[in-house]
């Protein structure tokens, strides 16, 4: 009987390419299966694994499992082995803080920016991103729901055109992203998210800098309607 695979690859998405390093490319790979909730909180993860599933060494999975433990997605225990982290309530409640302080920033420089063509243009691509949402939700396709809402928050930081916006507002999402994930199977989340991406957009392409900020403090604290309900659904996945 064949061993079954760490992680299930999509079809058009099986093997590594050689044109990108080794390690980046399980980092994606295992990434996605963490936030998408393949792989669960607690849960070991094998180099020995991954190597062979990969058809690598296991010296680019060590450093791919490096990259994940330094965004908070995996624990590292010497001579014990790594696990994929729980969800932490603390860490979850920092990262909602510390995103909403950047993205309320974010979002108020650019209802307020006095170049209409810069703020015409980043509407314009959210505007495009959250119709594809509206196909993702449509097909209940979490991840790649999930993935364009990444898409929406760093578009948005992409154009104050403070490189390190983006950055950090990235380094923050771990702790919430698998989260938001299980999330969406809640009924009318999709529904939520793709609501209140409308309403920041349609704030920005107003020139309300008010408006904006508000917009985006009330995505961001729906979060803590979603903590009333997952760890009492799944109280196995919190330390």
């Amino acid at each position: 009987m064949a061993k079954q695979p760490l992680i299930n690859m999509r079809p058009e998405s099986r093997g590594l390419s050689y044109d990108r390093p080794a390690a980046s490319q399980i980092f994606g790979f295992v990434r996605d299966a963490i936030i998408s909730m393949e792989l669960l909180p607690g849960q070991m993860i094998s180099e020995t694994a991954l190597a062979q599933q990969f058809g690598v060494s296991r010296t680019p999975v060590r450093e791919a499992l490096i990259q994940l433990s330094n965004i908070g997605f995996v624990e590292v225990l010497p001579q014990r082995g790594t696990y994929v982290n729980k969800f932490s309530m603390e860490k979850i409640l920092e990262a909602r803080f510390i995103r909403e302080a950047l993205e309320v920033a974010v979002v108020t420089q650019l209802a307020s920016n006095t170049n209409e063509g810069i703020r015409d243009e980043a509407v314009e691509a959210c505007e495009k991103i959250i119709n594809d949402q509206k196909t993702a939700a449509a097909d209940d396709d979490a991840l790649a729901f999930q993935n364009l809402d990444d898409q929406f928050h760093q578009t948005l930081a992409g154009f104050t055109q403070y490189p390190r916006a983006a950055t950090l507002i990235e380094a923050e999402k771990a702790h919430m992203d698998r989260v938001r994930n299980l999330s969406l199977h809640v009924s009318g989340q999709y529904k939520r998210v793709l609501s209140q991406h409308a309403a920041i957009i349609k704030a920005i392409k107003a020139g309300s800098a008010e408006k904006s900020a508000a917009a985006m403090s009330v995505h961001l604290k729906d979060v803590y309607n979603i903590l009333e309900v997952i760890p009492q659904e799944h109280p196995e996945y919190f330390v």
